[in-house]
């Protein structure tokens, strides 16, 4: 009777608590709608490009975005990490001001923010920064959203682009970061990274965002993967293989590339011996079907790995309470309540 009277109380003040977790779990084990493997039927491609941070979307959105004006179309670049860094690279090492920054600005002078205050152009391309709260004073995620929700006040669904590209970083973990996959809001995913283990993990980390948002009843897919820094030791090319998605383009570790880089070079373009290899990456881009990916759990991941580079061989040992309490270790005495006869 005791433990029906617990099991009461535990709950009472949550009710259809486990009807409603397993509704959760139900509804994310079904299998959702298969992606048509075409093009998408709206005009305007929405690709939002998650990576690592430091491995090299900042890089490569410029370049593409730079390629893909040449090529003819019309290009938005929205930087949407909180070290808004995307459109360094574009603006020669300038720092475009951010959404997040002009808007607190207007706001404290009584004005309505505008799109020559936030968005800027070079080589045919168009491109902004969302921004992000200051050192320590608000979540990087948070402000992703309200970026957001500043761009639909101007407009945002009604601007006439080819492609918007999205640059987020890859804790989709965070509501904010995750806000494209979680709300459909593009119609694919490319993935950034190297043949090193810290980058494959965000990756498959986006896996399996997409997987879950997926069985939710979600509709965005993974186009791809960009491998940068490619040394061809092949782990990259390893992880695409096994999640089912293609490679999209391998930029070298080079040298000449890194130098450019360093000194705001633009190399997407016809008149760079780089060009190629971006211009490749701009089509495949535009023609790469969203494909539901099949992430990796962790063994999977560190299986694409020599494993003397990933603690093979190491076995959990448990602790003990001895190891716990260290020069304070004692039997302790018991805890029991003992009544004293009447």
């Amino acid at each position: 009777m005791k433990d029906d009277v617990d099991k009461r109380a535990d709950t009472r003040d949550v009710p259809n608590l486990k009807g409603y977790d397993q509704r959760l779990k139900d509804e994310a084990a079904e299998e959702g709608m298969e992606i048509p493997a075409a093009e998408p039927t709206s005009k305007t491609q929405i690709i939002a490009i998650y990576g690592k941070g430091g491995i090299g979307k900042s890089f490569t959105l410029a370049n593409l975005s730079h390629m893909m004006a040449e090529q003819g179309k019309r290009v938005l670049l929205i930087g949407c990490d909180p070290k808004s860094d995307t459109t360094s690279l574009l603006f020669g090492g300038k720092a475009c001001p951010t959404i997040i920054e002009t808007s607190t600005k207007k706001k404290l002078a009584g004005e309505e923010v505008a799109i020559g205050d936030v968005c800027f152009k070079r080589g045919g391309v168009f491109a902004m920064e969302l921004g992000g709260p200051e050192v320590g004073r608000g979540c990087g995620g948070r402000g992703i959203i309200h970026g957001f929700e500043l761009l639909e006040k101007l407009g945002f669904h009604d601007w006439d682009f080819d492609y918007v590209l999205l640059d987020f970083l890859g804790d989709v973990v965070c509501g904010g970061f995750g806000l494209p996959i979680a709300r459909d809001m593009a119609q694919k995913v490319i993935l950034v990274a190297s043949n090193d283990l810290q980058s494959l993990y965000v990756a498959n980390n986006v896996c399996s965002a997409v997987e879950y948002f997926r069985k939710l009843g979600g509709n965005v897919g993974v186009a791809g993967l960009v491998v940068n820094k490619d040394d061809h030791s092949g782990e990259a090319q390893a992880f695409a293989k096994a999640v089912d998605i293609p490679i999209l383009a391998s930029i070298p570790q080079d040298d000449d590339l890194r130098k450019k880089s360093a000194n705001y070079q633009i190399v997407g373009t016809d008149a760079s011996p780089w060009g190629a290899l971006f211009a490749e990456l701009g089509e495949n881009v535009a023609v790469a079907p969203p494909v539901r990916p099949t992430p990796l759990d962790q063994d999977g991941l560190l299986d694409l790995f020599d494993g003397s580079d990933t603690g093979e061989g190491v076995v959990l040992e448990p602790a003990t309470d001895t190891d716990m309490r260290g020069k304070n270790a004692a039997p302790m005495k018991s805890l029991e309540v003992v009544y004293d006869d009447v």
